[in-house]
Formats: structure tokens, sequence, C-alpha cells
């Protein structure tokens, strides 16, 4: 990853945002058992050099701005399309702060790294890292991660819950889970996303309160109509998915 490649993914996703009818977005690499290595190091170092001898000094008090990758990630934390990666190779630093920035993970097997090493260069992630893999880790399972530099294994993504599953071909999966999720309702699934997301920073009052709303607005759906009539009238149970599907 490097500058013109984040321009290039912002635009990508911003693309995808503006078609309609869409429901849901895969993010993988053309390239074999690499997803995104990291962030281009001697880039970084370029930077630091200049920001140095310009005697730059940063403060808590006065945050630095938004980049084109921390744009991309709130776009595709906002966006009501389910975004997928589909991990098919390494994903490092930066790569792998875009990965945990989707809504759900798929990993290939293979010989692959994945984490956030960047203690390893003196540094630590900058594009959301510390906040996503604290919150899907838990506090104590993040620090050590991030403290230490540690590296997983396709398979342990999957052990602590980062991945959804770890398989030969992580597109296919990927592509499979896409045409599941694409068949539900498009309205609950959106707001599905807005309340898992938001889960982690609301009260929960203001959650449980969004939630009964949102609740209310999918009874409306038309899309729900004959699935609950189907359930309803005892056609179908509640446990069976889509006749469709």
């Amino acid at each position: 990853m490097d500058p013109q490649m984040e321009a290039e993914l912002l635009g990508m996703v911003r693309h995808v945002e503006s078609l309609a009818g869409l429901r849901t977005a895969i993010l993988t690499s053309g390239q074999p058992d690499v997803f995104i290595r990291h962030y281009d190091v001697a880039e970084l170092h370029r930077r630091s050099q200049g920001m140095r001898e310009r005697g730059m000094r940063f403060s808590s008090q006065r945050l630095v701005p938004a980049a084109p990758i921390h744009q991309l990630i709130e776009t595709i934390a906002k966006s009501p399309l389910v975004y997928i990666a589909a991990i098919n190779g390494s994903a490092m630093g930066g790569g792998f702060e875009l990965a945990l920035a989707c809504d759900l993970r798929v990993v290939q097997d293979g010989d692959h790294e994945h984490g956030l090493p960047e203690i390893n260069l003196g540094l630590l992630p900058g594009a959301g890292g510390t906040q996503r893999l604290a919150r899907l880790l838990g506090e104590s399972r993040a620090m050590e991660f991030l403290l230490l530099g540690r590296v997983l294994r396709p398979a342990q993504m999957v052990e602590l819950g980062l991945a959804q599953a770890c398989v030969k071909d992580a597109l296919a999966h990927a592509q499979a889970l896409a045409q599941q999720i694409a068949l539900r309702p498009a309205r609950a699934c959106a707001h599905i996303k807005t309340l898992v997301r938001g889960a982690r920073d609301w009260p929960l009052e203001r959650g449980e309160g969004l939630e009964r709303t949102f609740f209310c607005d999918c009874m409306v759906d038309a899309a729900a109509q004959p699935l609950m009539h189907a359930v309803g009238s005892k056609q179908r149970s509640i446990s069976q998915a889509h006749p469709t599907t």
C-alpha cells in the first residue's frame, strides 16, 4: 500500500457506493498469496524524515486530519452495503487494518501472515487497527498482540473470531456468502450492520432505542411481508432460510 493505492481504493469504493441495487461488496487481491502486505515502509521513512526536518510536533490536543485510507475505512463502516474481505494471502499493517474494517472476513489457507507488527518499526497502527482489534479481541489480548507485534496464521484468525472461515479459495467462499446475504431483505441487513457497528460505541439505552425503532421500520418493509406471512401461516419454520436460498 502506498499513496497511489490509497487514492485508487477510495475512488473504487466511492464508485461501488454509487451503484444502484448493490447489496454486498468483496475486497480481495488479484495477486496470489498477498492481500496487502503492508504500507510501503520506505515511503513512511521518507515522510518521517521530512517531518523531522520541518520540526513537526504532534499532540492529542490537535488531531491529524484523515488521509484517503481513513476516509476509505470510514466509508466502509457507514455504508449500508455489507463488505467482505476475501483475504487470499498475507495481510499485514495497513492491509490488515483494511480487512478489519470490513464487516466479514474470509481467510485463505496457506503460509500467510496476518497482523499488526508496526511495533517492530517503532510505530503503531495508524488506520484504526488499535481500535478495531481491541473491539474484536478484547483489551487484554489486543494489548498483547500490539505490544509484541504478534503475527497470526490463517487458522488462528478463525480460532480468535477475527474471520468467519479458513478455506482453500477465499474469493469463492466470500462470493457464496455474499450471494446468501443478498437474498435477505436489504433494509434489515443495513439496519443490522448499523446496530452491530454502533453497539461498540453507544450507551446501551441508545442502542436498544434504535433497535426497536429499526425493528418497526423492518415490519413495514414490503420485503418482510411475504416472509412473515409464510411463517405465520405455518408454511415454513422461522429457522428455515428464504426458499430461494
